[in-house]
């Protein structure tokens, strides 16, 4: 994997990398559908559904009573869905950014970014280049606060970049981060957009009454990386295992409390050092392209990729050596001065309206 500078300094930042180990790049249409067909394999009723409302108990947090999902069915072949509901006992919203069931239960709002990706497919000559190779372009002229890649998706490549601070601005990102790779997908035919919400931290309440939210809809996206895929399946899965430990064969309903000192408590123990941690790093380097610049030179540092790669693969922030650290804060802050005294500055923007809008 390459990190590339504002000014188009290039580091191998996968040179710690151990032979079984590798940074994974998925097709949702493919992820999707798999752990859908093994869901029903393993005994899950599935409904081709549009959820458009849920009625919620005013006692549910006190009573038994059960939820009812208001929903259209799909038949296949037919574009028209057939209104029908669905009483249920305990809801888990697995939802996305724009979660219906984080609204129908007032979660709460947060503030997101926007991802805006096109599938771009080029010659097989040069999509050779991507075959082992994934690319990430830091600088404001790609995004004044996060990142743009290039990923390959098998035979063809995902090129895109996201903002939180300027989003207005994500097409002219996106043109910039395109002439940045340059030549490398030059010719290449657009076969797919998309762009996408993506929350910046937690839901302020991710479970209400017998309602929890996971993935997207609860806020499992990391700063720094923007990584959400492996959180929300983890934490599907979490949230179930507890649930079904709860409900002790049938015998019981969890409560709000049970659901929260379960689900809730461990997954925050599991992965809140690793939200903090890169929360942290978004902060300091990608502010300006000084801080830019200071990061992609300290990612040369091997001990740097290590502590990264060993925290991203295994999802928890890893237990490093002091004296390197002190090492770390040393060479830091002299690639900051550095970084500081020769970058250019920041194109300057205003959005104030925009800025404060919340999903």
């Amino acid at each position: 994997m390459n990190l590339i500078s504002p000014t188009g300094v290039e580091v191998n930042i996968g040179e710690t990398l151990q032979p079984d180990e590798y940074i994974g790049m998925c097709r949702r249409e493919v992820l999707d559908s798999y752990i859908r067909d093994r869901a029903i394999e393993y005994g899950a009723e599935c409904v081709n559904g549009l959820v458009t409302s849920i009625d919620i108990p005013a006692d549910h947090k006190t009573s038994e009573n059960k939820y009812k999902i208001h929903y259209q069915e799909y038949q296949e072949g037919s574009k028209t869905g057939i209104k029908k509901t669905m009483d249920v006992d305990v809801i888990v919203g697995a939802d996305g950014a724009n979660s219906r069931v984080a609204k129908a239960m007032d979660a709460g709002q947060y503030n997101f970014a926007i991802a805006f990706q096109e599938r771009i497919k080029i010659s097989e000559e040069k999509m050779e280049f991507y075959e082992e190779m994934a690319e990430m372009y830091v600088g404001d002229d790609v995004s004044p606060d996060f990142y743009g890649w290039v990923f390959p998706k098998y035979d063809h490549v995902g090129v895109g970049t996201g903002t939180v601070v300027n989003r207005p601005a994500i097409k002219q990102y996106q043109k910039a981060i395109r002439d940045r790779a340059g030549d490398k997908i030059e010719g290449g035919k657009i076969i797919k957009v998309e762009a996408h919400p993506i929350p910046e931290h937690y839901r302020p309440r991710r479970v209400q009454g017998r309602i929890a939210l996971v993935g997207d809809a609860a806020g499992y996206v990391t700063k720094c990386s923007g990584e959400g895929i492996y959180f929300a399946a983890k934490s599907g899965r979490m949230a179930a295992e507890e649930i079904v430990k709860l409900m002790d064969g049938g015998r019981r309903l969890p409560s709000q409390a049970d659901i929260e000192n379960t689900y809730i408590k461990k997954y925050d123990s599991a992965y809140g050092p690793t939200y903090a941690v890169l929360d942290a790093l978004q902060k300091v380097f990608y502010v300006n392209n000084g801080a830019r610049e200071a990061f992609v030179e300290l990612c040369n540092s091997k001990y740097v990729q290590q502590v990264t790669f060993d925290s991203y693969l295994y999802k928890r922030v890893q237990g490093n050596n002091p004296l390197d650290d002190l090492k770390l804060l040393g060479e830091t802050i002299g690639c900051l001065i550095k970084g500081y005294s020769n970058a250019k500055p920041d194109a300057e923007f205003s959005n104030p309206v925009e800025s404060q809008k919340r999903i």
